[in-house]
């Protein structure tokens, strides 16, 4: 009888161990906050861009634990500074997996950093939700990778569409000399000819570089029709100064990595009348109130500006969205009562469909990890000092 009171003990300790551990891998006790990573170039030669993000991440971070977090559960934010440094932002994505024990990453701010950490995102397996622009990131697909800005293709096809509409078919282009400068250019000479439109002059600057008016020279004695700069402040403000100063006269078109106020003011005023492709945050009051994304465009403007004065801008909206879609997927588990591991949250940001952001409808699925179309762009102009809608 020994032997049986023996046996049906050790069943039952057993059992309460193994109910012990099924109990602890359930969502209610296994999480008690919600880690979201953060890879923003809060200083160096991006945080024009960088800053932003940040600002508008730790806002979110706040208004949402303000309100009982996920289903009653906190988010935690945890920022590393990049500098928009490959190499630094490699560590610090690695400091993120492995100290930190991160659920999702945003970021990081530019193309060059997030392609720099791609390999480390895969094999460790972590979502990432990138704020730059490069179709590199997210073309071919990667499993663990998705971005929300518009894509460098976007932007290039509506700068074409409309030179094509006006009947300009050689152009100049002038790119800076990085992750995001370099997939510009690419694109930019692999989509010419299918918009008629012949490239007549390929100039390249450096990201530090503080005047280019040898390259706008060359560019001058050219039959070129327009301007098209490929890059991020400050050099496209430099480049408008050059033009300019040098008398040129055919119009000039930037990429959206200029789609800041900053842009405007360290220009001097000699970006007036020029044109770039952007999301609808930067003319939200231009919007009809039929449009889907006009409420979401104006709260955010309205809630950044207030909080932190200034102008909101396009870099800032990516982390809008970024950690939105984030905080989207993490509450889809929840009200699933799904555990949220990282390949759970992966699978519940690819199944974000209809989701109204600030760089426009986001549906994301196995074959698009960005989730936009060209129709998210509008193209703008800028105009007595501010942005106008110019379509």
């Amino acid at each position: 009888m020994n032997w049986i009171r023996k046996t049906t003990v050790l069943c039952a300790a057993l059992t309460l161990a193994v109910a012990m551990v099924v109990g602890s891998a359930g969502p209610a006790a296994a999480r008690k906050v919600y880690k979201i990573g953060a890879l923003f170039a809060t200083s160096g030669p991006a945080s024009m861009l960088g800053l932003p993000e940040k600002n508008t991440a730790s806002m979110l971070e706040e208004s949402i634990n303000s309100q009982g977090g996920i289903n009653g559960t906190p988010i935690k934010l945890i920022i590393y500074d990049t500098q928009a440094d490959p190499t630094k932002t490699v560590t610090a994505a690695k400091k993120l997996i492995k100290k930190d024990k991160v659920d999702v990453i945003i970021g990081p701010t530019t193309s060059g950093a997030t392609l720099a950490i791609i390999d480390v995102i895969q094999k460790a397996e972590i979502p990432l939700i990138s704020c730059a622009a490069s179709v590199r990131i997210v073309q071919p697909v990667k499993k663990w990778v998705f971005k929300t800005p518009q894509t460098d293709v976007m932007a290039v096809e509506k700068i074409y569409a409309k030179l094509q509409k006006e009947g300009k078919k050689k152009i100049a282009i002038i790119t800076v000399s990085n992750g995001f400068g370099d997939s510009g250019r690419v694109q930019l000479k692999k989509f010419a000819n299918k918009y008629g439109i012949t490239v007549v002059a390929d100039e390249r600057y450096g990201s530090k570089d503080t005047d280019m008016t040898v390259q706008m020279t060359k560019i001058k004695g050219t039959d070129a029709e327009a301007i098209i700069c490929w890059g991020t402040n400050p050099g496209p403000a430099v480049i408008a100064k050059n033009r300019k100063q040098l008398g040129i006269t055919i119009p000039l078109y930037n990429s959206h990595g200029v789609a800041s106020k900053k842009f405007i003011e360290l220009s001097g005023g000699a970006a007036e009348g020029t044109f770039l492709p952007a999301g609808r945050l930067l003319v939200a009051d231009q919007l009809p109130d039929s449009d889907p994304q006009k409420a979401v465009l104006v709260g955010y403007r309205d809630n950044y500006e207030k909080r932190f004065g200034g102008s909101v801008s396009t870099f800032g909206g990516h982390a809008y969205d970024a950690f939105n879609i984030a905080v989207q997927a993490l509450r889809n588990l929840s009200d699933k009562k799904m555990d949220p591991t990282r390949g759970a949250i992966r699978s519940a940001i690819e199944k974000i469909h209809g989701f109204v952001g600030t760089g426009g409808v986001f549906n994301f699925s196995p074959e698009d990890h960005n989730g936009l179309t060209q129709d998210d762009f509008v193209m703008i102009k800028i105009e007595n000092g501010s942005w106008k809608l110019a379509e």
